[in-house]
């Protein structure tokens, strides 16, 4: 598979992530989160920036919205967005990892986690609690425990039709990799956020056969790369020809169903770290 520009991407991102992806997740968030009156609010991987403009419009001028990504293209099209309608809400390029911003600022920061490699998850977390004022609200959701866990069921069945047994523990190590409900709340204590809460929904998304499941850039160019990564590059093609046929294969008794669990999780900072 060739790699994706970060500007493909950044179309890629607009059309079909933030559309039907980001939308599981930006239901939790505006049925959860209460956004500030006033002062300032952040948005760490705000992609290109529907959501976040769509909260600045509903919590009017008083409340300053700083929204960053780690890939350029999409910020600038997210600062199209906000030209187009007249938004002050302000972009910038930032690495969620290692934020640029001083300690203590924002009274609400909102980490958009969903896409975010497991192993960077609790490093990020500390970042969003850095960045919020004493007080202030953090909230950030990502996918959880038994999330596509059709995929990783016949992941391991295609390995080892592709004579890939051996990297049948790496399947295993992504399935348990997930955190569950309790770790994130977990993390969110030890970086210093108390009276959490979590909420969860279960989403599904649907395709019809392995070559629409292959077509749909959410799995192409966004979760398939993480998925294949433990794999010898050589080996990763036909490893989708048998994931394709399995897929096929299964649709006698319906649609193939991938199904992701979206994780809210919201606190106060407790502490100045």
């Amino acid at each position: 598979m060739r790699q994706k520009t970060e500007k493909e991407l950044a179309f890629l991102h607009d059309l079909y992530i933030a559309t039907d992806w980001g939308e599981r997740f930006a239901e939790l968030v505006d049925k959860h989160v209460e956004l500030p009156k006033e002062g300032r609010a952040l948005y760490v991987e705000a992609g290109t920036g529907g959501h976040a403009l769509a909260l600045q419009e509903r919590a009017g001028r008083k409340l300053t919205v700083i929204c960053s990504d780690q890939n350029k293209e999409c910020l600038e099209l997210a600062r199209a967005k906000a030209v187009a309608l007249h938004e002050p809400t302000e972009f910038q390029h930032e690495d969620a990892g290692a934020l640029s911003f001083t300690d203590d600022q924002y009274d609400l920061v909102l980490g958009n986690a969903s896409l975010t490699l497991i192993g960077d998850l609790r490093g990020n977390l500390r970042e969003l609690v850095r960045v919020a004022k004493r007080g202030g609200t953090v909230a950030w959701w990502l996918p959880t425990f038994s999330s596509f866990g059709e995929f990783f069921s016949i992941y391991w069945e295609a390995l080892m039709s592709a004579g890939l047994d051996d990297h049948g523990v790496d399947v295993e190590n992504m399935i348990t990799a997930l955190p569950t409900i309790s770790d994130i709340e977990k993390w969110s204590a030890e970086a210093g956020l108390k009276g959490i809460a979590s909420w969860t929904s279960i989403e599904e998304f649907d395709y019809e056969s392995g070559e629409q499941f292959f077509k749909s850039p959410l799995i192409t160019d966004f979760l398939l790369p993480n998925w294949l990564e433990p794999l010898p590059e050589a080996s990763r093609d036909k490893v989708i020809a048998e994931l394709a046929g399995i897929i096929d294969e299964e649709q006698h008794s319906g649609e193939f169903a991938l199904t992701l669990k979206a994780t809210l999780v919201l606190g106060k900072k407790s502490r100045v770290q």
